[in-house]
């Protein structure tokens, strides 16, 4: 039975808000929690939209709307993140991870279960530093997380089994398929996926192909989107350090290379959609 009724997500950004939508959207109380009341504004703003924009496909009515409207609160208040479980989206920093999770675990009771949508830190070496490490796990959605099926649900070495069950009720509860894995670099996905970037920026470096040849072609193949594409919508910086965490933690093996392409772009700042510039201009 699941027994998580109210959910918060920390971290206002693209892919929280895409969460905490979600989460809302299937009748889940919902807190997003973000520090920068700029940022939470833009994300009432991108909920509200994206919500209109399923209204007119008439994917949901508009009491749904209102519904899933009335169902997240916004705060930049820590001390409104108490709920069942606490699903952290911030920037893909281990300390500035750590730092929130010390202070969430004090405002919360012991049955509270943290999870962190983390793409590419250790699961294990978080939760080697948490007060209650049996209530840590790994949830990691997909961009955007509104549409993608897929969840990760990473178990570190301490986590209690039943916190996996009920992180798996809830994937199931949000129309999402939970694919249950231990900690590893990358986890499944961006360990495979490592490939599809690095070996489309190497035929660029190579001049072997443009950057639009390999987008066409592989959605020509059945992928949903390009590799290029792709990396400008999750966003550069997070996209090449996720390569540099599963290189290194790998061993640094001459196949996983970090590509030099990815490397100017994000010292450029052309870090894709959400800059406006990355392999394409928005």
């Amino acid at each position: 039975m699941l027994v998580i009724k109210k959910i918060v997500v920390c971290g206002a950004g693209t892919m929280g808000s895409g969460i905490a939508q979600i989460i809302a959207q299937h009748g889940f109380k919902t807190v997003l929690f973000d520090l920068n009341e700029e940022v939470l504004n833009k994300s009432s703003l991108l909920i509200k939209s994206s919500l209109q924009a399923l209204v007119l496909k008439n994917k949901i009515t508009k009491d749904e709307e209102q519904q899933t409207i009335d169902n997240i609160q916004y705060t930049s208040n820590i001390n409104n993140c108490t709920a069942h479980l606490i699903i952290e989206a911030i920037v893909e920093n281990k300390e500035a991870k750590l730092n929130l999770f010390k202070q969430l675990e004090q405002i919360n009771n012991t049955e509270t279960i943290i999870a962190s949508n983390t793409s590419s830190i250790s699961i294990n070496q978080l939760a080697a530093e948490m007060q209650r490490p049996q209530m840590f796990a790994g949830m990691h959605f997909f961009n955007p997380a509104t549409i993608m099926k897929l969840v990760e649900v990473i178990k570190a070495t301490t986590t209690n089994n039943n916190v996996i069950k009920q992180l798996c009720l809830l994937s199931t509860a949000l129309g999402k398929t939970a694919v249950i894995c231990n900690d590893a670099p990358g986890f499944i996905v961006n360990r495979v996926a490592r490939h599809y970037y690095l070996e489309a920026m190497r035929l660029i470096e190579l001049n072997l192909a443009t950057i639009e040849n390999v987008d066409t072609i592989m959605q020509a193949s059945g992928f949903k989107m390009g590799p290029f594409k792709l990396m400008d919508l999750i966003g550069m910086d997070i996209n090449y350090n996720v390569s540099n965490i599963v290189w290194n933690d790998l061993g640094k093996p001459e196949r996983l290379k970090p590509s030099i392409i990815q490397q100017q772009k994000v010292e450029a700042k052309e870090l894709g959609k959400k800059t406006r510039k990355g392999f394409y201009n928005y």
